[in-house]
């Protein structure tokens, strides 16, 4: 039987992009990421123009991602969540494929990749799914 980690890597691999969530200056922020899952691992690229990656490296980071614009309610939707250690990383040349190539630009600048991982201490999945028919009671 998977681990709710595995079952939560996943569930990651069917989508590209989440938000990752810290604190900088002692005030929370979220920010959005291009995710893959290489090696059983989570790896995020940002955006190092903003410098939200010198916030998550070195941070206990939580990491969400979802399908709940994506999929129509009968196929089930669901969410991950992924709290944990966040450290800057080189991918291997497979893990950066799997990226695929990056945006030209980020709030017009030239978009300059950094990449994180995230060891996760603790993996949250909620999944919602059609309604279960119940039967009528009569009322009394």
């Amino acid at each position: 039987m998977p681990t709710d980690e595995q079952l939560a890597l996943d569930l990651l691999g069917r989508t590209d992009y989440g938000r990752v969530a810290t604190s900088m200056r002692a005030l929370p922020f979220m920010a959005a990421a291009r995710h893959v899952v290489a090696d059983g691992r989570l790896l995020l690229r940002m955006h190092r123009g903003h410098g939200y990656h010198q916030a998550c490296a070195g941070s206990v980071v939580a990491y969400g991602a979802d399908n709940l614009n994506a999929a129509p309610a009968r196929d089930g939707r669901w969410t991950v969540q992924l709290i944990g250690l966040c450290t800057a990383v080189e991918p291997a040349d497979a893990a950066l494929e799997l990226f695929g190539p990056p945006p030209g630009c980020a709030d017009g600048d030239l978009f300059d990749p950094v990449y994180l991982r995230i060891e996760p201490q603790v993996t949250k999945i909620h999944r919602f799914g059609p309604t279960r028919t119940r039967p009528l009671q009569h009322l009394r």
